[in-house]
């Protein structure tokens, strides 16, 4: 390799190694309809036209944010890949579409091979659980742009819905019933206050933790909170097969109080029941940490739902027992009325 790139600080040798260990974990996300293996200049994806006819394709892109500081204090690397592909399916996924495939931007200022291989074992493993393909992706060397062991991570998603299975919300009307679906925790939003609140109760992450209503004695306080994003590719797309789903909503950055109205086309509210889903510890221990207001809250965190679907309310007793057989927790949570496009919550939830 060329001396003067490398004492610039890029070791081309480095990253072929890297490319190299991604392989065999692409591999294992291939579907029938890729065309190309890694390596070349793009990734070939044939349309399932038989299975889609009027094919609309939905895209997404995301990162992890600042949850990467947890792979780095705790120098583990292999999940932050999964919250990647769950950010950007999920997105996907809320308009009624079925992920095909993944790319990956994977960014530090020196690579290490055996982190950036962890990463995309991490990527690999959201897109087999999100059943879409990882035809390519990017690692870019940068010395001078990231700190010492740091790294960014993004990632884009492509999927398809045939056009009269559209998710978008047009067909919501007032009755109708909001399900929510659990979390798994923060996923990757909310972190950059989490770790203020960490930093300013000068909390370690890399000791076990245990505090009134929430307790990690089992592992380290970090590793609690780097539990990686539910992805609800596999339950919901049985869902959208069985019943009339109106309207849906991923709950990201802004929580269910800006998620929720995503949907809603400015002309419906959406009341939700704060009582009616369990809220898990992990909210009600950063709630009592930061004495964050119920507004904070439910504006920065998940609050223990992750995914949101309206339903006719005749069905949604229905909805709830099959998300429960796929594996999912799902409660009814709210109700649409005529409005402005706003989800207010009815009564407290503490």
């Amino acid at each position: 390799m060329s001396d003067a790139y490398r004492r610039a600080g890029v070791d081309i040798t480095a990253g072929d190694a890297a490319a190299r260990s991604y392989r065999p974990h692409a591999a294992r996300t291939w579907r029938p309809e890729v065309l190309t293996s890694l390596g070349g200049f793009g990734g070939g994806f044939a349309v399932p036209v038989d299975r889609y006819p009027q094919p609309v394709l939905v895209s997404g892109t995301d990162g992890v944010g600042t949850k990467l500081k947890l792979a780095f204090a705790l120098n583990r690397h292999d999940t932050v890949g999964i919250d990647c592909v769950a950010m950007c399916v999920n997105d996907v996924l809320a308009m009624g579409a079925e992920p095909l495939f993944f790319l990956d931007y994977f960014a530090t200022g020196k690579l290490d091979p055996k982190i950036a291989e962890q990463v995309v074992r991490g990527v690999a493993d959201g897109c087999v659980q999100a059943g879409c393909a990882l035809v390519g992706g990017e690692t870019a060397e940068m010395p001078g742009i990231y700190a010492a062991g740091e790294y960014d991570l993004a990632g884009f998603a492509v999927g398809i819905v045939n056009r009269d299975r559209l998710i978008d919300g047009s067909t919501i009307t007032a009755g109708d019933a909001v399900i929510g679906l659990a979390s798994s925790g923060l996923h990757s939003n909310g972190f950059s206050l989490a770790h203020r609140l960490i930093a300013d109760h000068g909390l370690s992450l890399t000791e076990p933790f245990a505090a009134e209503g929430w307790n990690t004695a089992d592992r380290p306080l970090g590793e609690a909170l780097l539990t990686p994003t539910r992805i609800y590719v596999r339950s919901l797309l049985v869902l959208l097969q069985e019943f009339p789903i109106h309207g849906m909503a991923h709950i990201t950055g802004g929580g269910l109080t800006d998620n929720v109205p995503r949907m809603l086309n400015g002309r419906w509210d959406v009341l939700l029941s704060p009582r009616s889903w369990e809220i898990q510890p992990v909210f009600t221990w950063l709630a009592a940490l930061g004495n964050l207001s119920d507004a904070d809250l439910f504006q920065t965190f998940n609050m223990g739902v992750g995914f949101v679907m309206v339903v006719p309310g005749e069905v949604a007793e229905a909805v709830i027992a099959r998300a429960t057989a796929l594996g999912e927790r799902a409660s009814r949570i709210g109700t649409v009325q005529p409005g402005t496009g706003q989800a207010r919550r009815v009564g407290a939830w503490r």
